[in-house]
């Protein structure tokens, strides 16, 4: 049986991601940093649900946290199939109201986390003969967003980490590649206001913003492209393009 871990999995993008993984069938870990209740609460609906995901608690920026998580899923499992870097935060500030400690934090969290999770797992990967590393960026890595300089920032150094990285494990059979979504109906997005949001659809030509299944979908489809690697796949209902 195929195994995968979504960080950062226990609501919004990640939850429908690691409930798509286990429609597939797929043993699913699903990772967490701090909201207990929430992971257990997700937790309890997929078992009502009839499927049996392990949780993993770990913040990804932390190297022995990482490490810890990683050794558990291996002491479960002989192999990962399928990691996705999905768990990320977000700073809404002008650059000037933007602290050092929060630019590094959302660094720590989207960009140090996504290298800590792929490299502890890209030798088992390699062992196995193969596997899909999938990042969670967002179409504002790749055009920018006012107020969102961190965040931004960030997501585009995750854009440039997929790209150099799937060159570099491409040989070795193991697949890298990044789904950009546009605006997504989710917990990070609720700061938006409903004008700000009716404006913002305006300007997606699929006339609606996205939904965690839609952001799913194209996460299992780059899971299981066997010649797919390298590639930024916006989901985004045509936004910005």
């Amino acid at each position: 049986m195929k195994t995968a871990l979504i960080t950062g999995g226990t609501k919004g993008i990640g939850k429908a991601i690691a409930f798509e993984f286990l429609q597939r069938g797929y043993e699913v870990v699903i990772n967490y940093s701090s909201d207990e209740s929430s992971a257990l609460a997700t937790q309890s609906e997929f078992n009502m649900l009839g499927y049996c995901p392990v949780l993993m608690r770990a913040d990804v920026s932390d190297e022995a946290q990482v490490e810890d998580m990683f050794s558990e899923i291996f002491r479960l499992y002989d192999k990962l199939d399928v990691l996705v870097n999905n768990a990320g935060i977000s700073r809404v500030n002008v650059i000037q109201d933007t602290s050092a400690a929060e630019w590094d934090r959302v660094f720590a969290v989207n960009t140090r986390g996504v290298f800590l999770c792929s490299r502890a797992v890209t030798d088992r990967m390699i062992g196995a003969g193969g596997g899909a590393i999938i990042n969670i960026a967002s179409i504002w890595g790749e055009v920018g967003a006012s107020c969102e300089v961190a965040y931004s920032a960030s997501k585009a150094a995750v854009i440039g980490f997929t790209k150099a990285l799937a060159k570099e494990l491409a040989p070795s059979n193991v697949r890298v590649n990044c789904v950009s979504p546009g605006v997504i109906d989710t917990e990070m997005n609720s700061h938006l206001t409903s004008d700000e949001l009716e404006d913002l659809i305006e300007q997606i030509p699929a006339g609606r913003i996205g939904t965690g299944e839609d952001v799913a979908a194209a996460v299992a489809f780059l899971a299981e492209a066997p010649y797919v690697t390298g590639e930024v796949l916006s989901v985004g209902g045509g936004f910005a393009k």
